[in-house]
């Protein structure tokens, strides 16, 4: 299983970086070349994970290209780019790059104006998931421990001592649980769906469970988005009119049986 990851990945990969036309090469394998381009390719998708770029990667990412490239050698040597399933897993991954290409030359070359946004933040700007909300919580580990925090609480303790006594949210306890302006999407969804809930200087009744924990959530403040604080959003909801009007037109072109 591991090698056929590595050999869709290498297959992938070399479409892509046959259509960039790459003249340095890696290495040489049984006198097929493995351009360059394919280690630059593979090394901007790992680092772009989280991974440092050292001398160690680039061997590791020459040494996959190699065994797939031995392994892609081998299983064409025995026919197995012919099996059907096989072909067509290769076929799905050629027809994938070069609509993610188009898909991104098409972007770049029609990209969002002030126009199309500010458009788009009229459509949105009164969804209360494009509110900016100003909030605190207090996050532990069990429901029973919320349910007695709010209980606590709702008979006159005060939310920002407890929070800073009692919440394991290491970012935000010692500032009594305040969160930064942000949007309830910005949020894990059950944390941003409870935001939308709450009315200014509300708490919610019941804990909030999240894969952090449990919450305690109380809302401080709540404004209108503005068109800057928004705005990566409304960027890829433009971006997403224009593959669908992209889609459109090529149907439109198309004759389809």
């Amino acid at each position: 299983m591991e090698y056929r990851v590595k050999f869709t990945l290498i297959v992938s990969m070399s479409a892509f970086a046959l259509s960039m036309g790459a003249f340095a090469q890696v290495a040489k394998v049984n006198g097929v070349t493995i351009p360059q381009s394919r280690a630059d390719i593979m090394l901007k998708e790992v680092t772009a994970q989280g991974r440092p770029d050292s001398a160690e990667l680039r061997s590791m990412i020459k040494e996959r290209l190699i065994e797939g490239e031995l392994l892609s050698q081998d299983a064409i040597k025995k026919g197995i780019n012919k099996n059907p399933q096989v072909a067509a897993e290769i076929e799905i991954v050629r027809q994938k790059i070069l609509a993610q290409a188009l898909i991104a030359d098409h972007l770049k070359r029609n990209p969002p104006n002030d126009d199309a946004l500010k458009k788009a933040f009229e459509q949105v700007k009164s969804n209360p998931a494009a509110t900016e909300y100003k909030a605190r919580h207090i996050l532990v580990n069990s429901e029973s421990d919320a349910k007695e925090i709010i209980a606590q609480i709702n008979k006159g303790a005060d939310f920002a001592k407890l929070a800073a006594e009692k919440s394991t949210d290491e970012g935000s306890k010692a500032q009594g649980g305040e969160l930064p302006w942000g949007l309830a999407m910005g949020y894990v969804r059950p944390f941003g769906e409870a935001l939308t809930k709450l009315n200014k200087g509300q708490m919610n009744e019941l804990p909030v469970q999240t894969n952090f924990g449990w919450h305690i959530i109380l809302l401080d403040d709540k404004r209108p988005p503005t068109i800057e604080a928004i705005r990566p959003q409304l960027v890829q909801m433009v971006e997403g009119e224009a593959v669908m009007a992209l889609l459109k037109t090529l149907r439109s072109k198309a004759k389809v049986e």
